[in-house]
């Protein structure tokens, strides 16, 4: 599909794995819950195109038109994007950014563990850099916690 017109094209859910999609124009695109892992995006037009739960894992976005607010951060312990300034993906994990502000103890434990623990203050730090800074749990402050990922 190099070059292909796919402007306002209904994606939503289509398994695009490893697809070759560089140059395409994908303006207005529903690519909602797309697997996009390892697709070549390069210098595709993805502007307004709904990005959210797409998996852009191991794509190649490189000189891609993304549509506002919408990062791929590289080198962190989980892959992570952020769509429309929204949605947030670390991992498997996609939620919004006002969830990933709200979250308890537990439930980030239950994600993946102490490594999740542990990780979960830079995630925040990088939602705050890219969307704007915003609340935290009070649980990331506590003693216990602080205890539990130096351990």
């Amino acid at each position: 599909m190099y070059g292909a017109n796919l402007y306002g094209a209904n994606l939503c859910g289509a398994n695009l794995y490893g697809a070759n999609l560089r140059g395409a124009n994908l303006y207005g695109a529903n690519l909602r819950g797309a697997n996009l892992y390892g697709a070549d995006l390069y210098g595709a037009n993805l502007r307004g195109a709904d990005l959210r739960d797409a998996d852009l894992c191991g794509a190649d976005l490189r000189d891609a038109d993304l549509p506002d607010l919408t990062f791929v951060i590289l080198g962190e312990k989980y892959f992570i994007s952020i769509t429309n300034g929204e949605y947030v993906r670390a991992g498997c994990q996609n939620h919004t950014v006002e969830e990933w502000r709200k979250y308890s103890k537990q439930e980030i434990a239950e994600m993946d563990g102490r490594k999740a623990l542990k990780f979960y203050p830079r995630l925040l730090d990088i939602i705050d850099f890219y969307i704007g800074k915003g609340e935290r749990p009070d649980w990331l402050t506590s003693k216990e916690y602080a205890d539990e990922v130096t351990e």
